[in-house]
């Protein structure tokens, strides 16, 4: 288990630390070949260290869907990481393929995190709901898609950072689902 960090509630009265390995893949034409310095992932970066996470790789690819795919896939049958962000590719130009190279190695969707990445942003823009970034998981890592505007990647870091230690814990598995009557919520009417 990963120790340190932030804590997450296991069972009522009972917390440990997890600190989530997390993995940043750019994805821009112009980093990749040099003529634009990598402001999102750097920042990305910088927020999850901020964090108490360990960044354990970054990557820089091109507008590429095989070679984006390609990324995501090693890393995550590598277990290379808990966590996987991506910035950048998520827009509706021609070259914005992250979402389609992310969905080509998905195994499961995460439908909720995209929705409150929206409503976040959209606290702040109407082109908010612009972006098309997806959240899945494969094996035992997830991957969110943020946008490659470095203002847009903080707002998301600030949805996303609380919920990493509770990620990264379910997703090590097994887990025990607690029943709703341990939980405290209500069953039926």
């Amino acid at each position: 288990m990963r120790a340190i960090g932030s804590s997450t509630n296991l069972a009522e009265g009972a917390s440990i630390d997890i600190v989530a390995r997390i993995a940043i893949l750019t994805c821009s034409d112009k980093g990749a070949a040099g003529a634009r310095d990598d402001l999102s992932g750097d920042l990305a970066a910088s927020r999850c260290l901020a964090g108490g996470h360990y960044v354990v790789a970054r990557a820089l690819e091109p507008d590429d869907r095989a070679r984006i795919s390609a990324c995501l896939r090693a890393w995550c049958d590598a277990g290379t990481a808990d966590i996987i962000i991506t910035t950048g590719g998520t827009g509706l130009a021609p070259r914005d393929v992250t979402p389609e190279a992310t969905c080509d190695i998905a195994e499961r969707d995460v439908p909720g995190i995209p929705i409150a990445l929206w409503i976040e942003g959209l606290k702040e823009t109407p082109y908010a709901v612009l972006s098309r970034g997806v959240a899945v998981v494969r094996g035992q890592t997830l991957i969110v898609n943020l946008p490659g505007n470095p203002k847009a990647v903080a707002e998301g870091m600030d949805v996303l950072l609380p919920l990493f230690p509770h990620i990264a814990h379910v997703l090590a598995g097994p887990l025990e689902h607690r029943t709703a009557a341990d939980s405290g919520h209500a069953v039926g009417p």
